[in-house]
């Protein structure tokens, strides 16, 4: 059957060229993605519209709780497939099993623990991430009903990248589409029909989360490597541990995004509010970024986690020239897309801030300036996240998190809180560039690195053969 994973040596990762494997894996990877990136992008939209700049903002200071959704569903997603595509391809099927059974359990229990933290906590965690006093009400509104869809999403989003593991990309990308599509319907019906505003939005998010969840559940029942049964599914200790291990990188990196998520909302009000601009036209101006930042990074991690099956299977059969040859290819589309997002924010911002929602004159043209400036090194995005889930696919699991903490850790939020103290709200901006450029070049030494000592293994491995 196409796209069984089997643990024989006839297994397609291993031989197949890798443009078709890449086309097929990477392709509903990144469709699937970018629909989840949907579910806040529909709701900017609508919520632009319908309820304006506050509405954009109340959104903004809601999203650091996303990201952190997103680091834990990475984690648990990136790290069970990626031991379940190394065991196979070390030809472990038992070991496999082990590790699909305590995933399953882990986005089960996170999902539910998260939710409850949120719901208990909703109103600090609000005021931590931002919220002014007109922004307060109105993202409590929207937080209070999509807290309710954590345990659903965070289910869909993990469990999506196992089943791309297993070789079921198109079922992936059917689970994310669906939903996001009666989220947009669903938008339309509350907000322009129902009037419902904001809270409409967060209803029609939650809908569609859990329908997209149910999907998903229906897929491994069916389950192409191996049945799923159920003595295979709890908590097994050291699986856990190594689940968490190789999706640590994943994880970091999303969470080190939601801090600097966090700093950057009270540096724009902070600073915004010693400026013509104020306090909440930077806050709803960076929540529309965000916005558009999920976009592509929906992008460059769906086409890396389409990656994730090749590299890791590769990885374990020591097949390493096969390893670097995807990873250069996925990186060559990862630059394309993101010299075209460069393009667009630099000669086109208004038209693309214009898409969601009105605003005033002070309001655009701080938006122009914010894409303009924050986002120049756009052009280069396509390499760190790559080069993270590269390093997360083949077990290398240091290399990964020293790269996932750099552009977000090491880099952004240092020069994130202090330049800005000489520069003032000009500072926040110019901090984005300076350390997206600098991640870009810590990808390219640690690749060309990692490049040298798989060449060196491929040579002994040869010589080997030859004895």
């Amino acid at each position: 059957m196409e796209g069984q994973q089997t643990c024989s040596e006839g297994n397609p990762l291993g031989y197949a060229p890798l443009g078709g494997l890449m086309r097929k894996f990477a392709i509903p990877s990144i469709i699937s993605m970018l629909v989840n990136s949907l579910y806040n992008m529909t709701d900017q939209i609508f919520i632009g519209h319908v309820v304006g700049m506050l509405g954009n903002a109340a959104t903004n200071v809601a999203f650091p709780v996303t990201i952190l959704l997103t680091a834990f569903a990475q984690m648990i997603g990136i790290g069970t497939a990626a031991n379940f595509n190394i065991n196979l391809g070390a030809k472990r099927p038992e070991e496999a099993k082990k590790f699909i059974g305590t995933g399953l359990a882990m986005m089960s229990l996170v999902g539910l623990l998260l939710m409850a933290v949120v719901l208990i906590f909703k109103t600090p965690i609000l005021m931590i991430c931002g919220a002014t006093e007109n922004v307060l009400p109105l993202s409590q509104g929207y937080l209070g009903i999509t807290a309710i869809g954590i345990p659903f999403l965070l289910f869909t989003s993990a469990a999506s990248v196992i089943i791309r593991a297993d070789g079921s990309p198109a079922y992936s990308m059917t689970c994310t589409v669906s939903g996001a599509i009666l989220n947009v319907v669903l938008d339309a019906f509350f907000l322009f029909g129902f009037g419902w505003g904001i809270q409409g939005a967060a209803l029609a998010t939650l809908i569609s989360q859990i329908f997209s969840f149910l999907l998903c559940i229906r897929y491994f029942p069916k389950f192409k490597t191996f049945p799923i049964q159920k003595d295979m599914l709890g908590l097994k200790g050291a699986y856990v541990g190594r689940i968490a291990k190789l999706g640590t990188s994943n994880f970091i990196n999303h969470t080190i995004m939601m801090v600097v998520n966090i700093v950057l909302n009270n540096s724009l009000t902070y600073y915004g509010a010693l400026s013509i601009y104020g306090k909440d036209i930077p806050l709803a101006v960076s929540g529309v970024a965000a916005k558009l930042n999920s976009i592509m990074v929906a992008f460059v991690v769906g086409l890396a986690q389409g990656c994730q099956p090749i590299l890791g299977f590769n990885m374990g059969a020591r097949n390493y020239e096969r390893v670097k040859a995807t990873y250069k290819k996925a990186v060559k589309i990862g630059l394309c897309f993101s010299m075209t997002a460069f393009l667009l924010f630099q000669f086109f911002p208004k038209g693309v801030i214009s898409i969601f929602g009105v605003g005033d004159t002070l309001y655009f043209a701080f938006a122009e300036k914010y894409l303009r400036i924050y986002m120049f090194m756009v052009f280069t995005f396509g390499l760190q996240p790559i080069t993270v889930n590269y390093f997360t696919s083949i077990g290398n699991v240091k290399q990964g998190i020293v790269l996932s903490a750099s552009r977000q850790g090491f880099l952004l939020l240092p020069i994130l809180l202090l330049l800005p103290l000489k520069f003032g709200l000009n500072g926040v901006l110019f901090a984005g560039p300076i350390a997206d450029g600098l991640a870009a070049l810590l990808s390219i030494t640690m690749v060309v690195i990692n490049f040298r000592s798989l060449s060196r293994q491929q040579k002994a491995l040869q010589e080997e053969g030859k004895a």
